[in-house]
């Protein structure tokens, strides 16, 4: 069996709703503290034991390209102001992994994103990470989805249980629990009605992918907002081999949205020691406030 050992992270999209901050920033460079999103969701790919970063880029991502790579003049500013540290931190970085970058042309959507790195996948399999979902957690979130496919050989989704008036936001699977946490899939459906949805195991940023998904994708019909949506694919894909769906163990943070960014926030910067008394009594104050007014 082939090691998992690229990550495709779809990173094209405009964040539509973070602007204007995203009319020049990627919403994926956005800071949690001190290191952007994406950074988050790349270690994340590397404590999985991923070795290749795919990014599936769009022509204002640059600054993405940039972050990941050297900064030979940054560096040497540090270093002759005796920030050495500094310097091993951000060399760090571009050494985490080997990146590669290639672009979706146009926002079809997530399937078309994914089909847009097949070249780069081959014959391998694969995980894909999206790059607004930070999943904090003792055991990687895609390790989670990795150590199943290893186990069965097949594709593996990553779910969460949602809420029954939630299930139109998400692609929602359905199907038997052949172990202790892990179903076997029957069903998927892309963002159904609450009437419609088979259940609310809610599909959710992380899939460990056989290479057959691009095959099924190129089969797969446009979608809903006119779209190439990967939950389609891993229906059309289903229609050939099993796959498989696991609630992930962990907390997940949605930085796609503006509460859940916030909330990010809160979270990582409570759990610094640097700074987490601090940020307390901020937010003990301004509840204080809040009471008073």
């Amino acid at each position: 069996m082939k090691k998992v050992k690229k990550a495709v992270i779809p990173v094209a999209g405009f964040g539509t709703r973070f602007l204007p901050a995203t009319k020049s920033t990627p919403k994926e460079m956005m800071p949690l503290i001190d290191k952007p999103i994406i950074h988050y969701i790349v270690e994340e790919a590397i404590n999985s034991g991923i070795e290749t970063i795919i990014f599936v880029t769009g022509r204002h991502k640059r600054a993405i390209e940039d972050y990941f790579d050297y900064y030979p003049e940054l560096e040497q500013v540090l270093l002759k102001t005796g920030k050495e540290e500094e310097v091993e931190i951000i060399r760090n970085i571009s050494n985490m992994a080997e990146f590669v970058y290639i672009r979706q042309k146009e926002q079809l959507g997530l399937g078309h994103a994914v089909l847009t790195a097949k070249s780069l996948v081959g014959d391998e399999p694969f995980a894909v990470l999206l790059g607004d979902e930070i999943i904090k957690s003792d055991v990687p979130g895609i390790r989670q989805l990795i150590d199943i496919y290893y186990k069965f050989g097949k594709s593996v989704i990553g779910t969460m249980e949602v809420k029954r008036e939630d299930v139109n936001k998400y692609g929602i699977v359905d199907g038997k629990e052949i172990t202790e946490g892990i179903i076997l899939v029957d069903k998927l459906v892309e963002k159904p009605s609450i009437e419609e949805a088979p259940s609310t195991k809610a599909i959710i940023g992380r899939y460990v992918l056989t290479p057959n998904i691009f095959e099924a994708l190129e089969e797969t019909p446009i979608g809903k907002g006119g779209e190439l949506q990967l939950t389609d694919g891993l229906a059309k894909l289903r229609e050939k081999e099993v796959i498989y769906a696991k609630n992930i163990d962990g907390f997940r943070h949605d930085t796609g949205n503006k509460v859940g960014y916030i909330e990010a926030i809160i979270d990582f910067a409570l759990g610094r020691d640097d700074i987490k008394d601090s940020v307390k009594n901020i937010i003990l104050q301004k509840c204080k406030e809040i009471e008073q007014s």
